[in-house]
């Protein structure tokens, strides 16, 4: 069932581009929906499966953006190498992290992440040698693959639409593997995990080095996409908004991140045009999804569908 989903997903993502050329939504803002996508989908691995919460996730993307534009400006590095190069650098802090700052929970472990994402933060405004502090990073380069540069926003679509899919595809196949039950069973009660004989301790550090990965590789693509990066884009506001996206869509959910990340960058570009009260309605209807759909929008939706769904079969056999 769950591939049904990603076969029509894929289709819609693939179709949009076509039957709606040069439109803003979808490729401006699509670019931005299918980076958040991934961003959400890694982080549900370790919030929603896992039980993990990250209120630092941002620090990781940032690792994946900052990498790939240093070593690309200041030392002239290949692309694809300065991109792998983040994403060793990005997994190896976050292996090196998780075991401590993984024996915390509840609200430890979320301020424990909260003090790492403002460390990181402020390294990034502080070494101005290799960020260029405060006012950012400029000159980073377009994407070049085999010879192909990715200079437009319907190239760079289709790149991230591709990334964007790989990252669920990938998320889908461990949730269903043995690694997965193991993260859903730690999520389920940490103690039957261990007297179940699963390495609880391992599981978490696995899948806290997969979400940063995912974190980070977004982060590069981040980083050439839009040709500039600077500390305001890997925040603690970033953090916060990753996890209100994964909250939003439904918790242990691949495609209820997705939701979440597309239905959020979506909120965040339609209410541009109420300038002084786009906070306010932002606010309001994020309230109105947490009451009337606690489980969040995709489960949600999904429920009331297939409630819908059975009231009309019922409806059918009664007449």
């Amino acid at each position: 069932m769950r591939l049904i989903g990603f076969y029509i997903f894929a289709a819609t993502v693939a179709l949009l581009p076509i039957l709606f050329p040069d439109n803003y939504f979808v490729t401006v803002v699509g670019i931005s929906a299918g980076l958040h996508a991934i961003l959400a989908v890694g982080l549900n691995l370790l919030m929603g499966y896992a039980g993990q919460i990250s209120l630092g996730h941002a620090a990781f993307f940032g690792m994946g953006a900052y990498a790939s534009g240093i070593l690309t400006t200041r030392y002239a590095w290949p692309v694809p190498l300065a991109m792998f190069t983040g994403l060793a650098v990005a997994g190896l802090i976050a292996w090196l992290l998780a075991r401590p700052i993984l024996r915390l929970r509840g609200h430890y472990l979320a301020m424990a992440t909260l003090g790492f994402g403002m460390i990181i933060h402020v390294i990034m405004v502080q070494a101005t040698r290799w960020t260029g502090g405060p006012d950012g990073l400029t000159g980073i380069p377009h994407l070049n693959l085999f010879g192909w540069s990715v200079d437009n926003d319907l190239r760079w679509y289709g790149v991230i639409a591709v990334a964007m899919l790989i990252a669920i595809w990938l998320s889908l196949n461990l949730i269903d593997s043995r690694i997965g039950r193991a993260l859903r069973a730690v999520h389920g009660s940490e103690f039957a995990a261990q007297m179940l004989g699963i390495d609880t301790g391992r599981a978490k550090t696995q899948v806290f080095v997969v979400s940063a990965l995912f974190a980070a590789f977004a982060g590069s693509l981040f980083a050439h996409q839009q040709g500039f990066i600077s500390p305001d884009s890997f925040s603690l506001t970033v953090s916060v908004e990753l996890v209100t996206m994964v909250v939003l869509g439904g918790m242990a959910s691949t495609f209820g991140a997705v939701c979440g990340a597309i239905a959020l960058t979506l909120l965040h570009a339609g209410l541009v045009v109420f300038e002084d009260y786009e906070m306010l309605i932002h606010g309001a209807l994020l309230m109105a999804v947490m009451i009337f759909m606690p489980q969040g929008l995709f489960v949600g939706l999904n429920q009331g569908i297939r409630r819908l769904w059975a009231a009309v079969q019922h409806q059918i056999h009664v007449g």
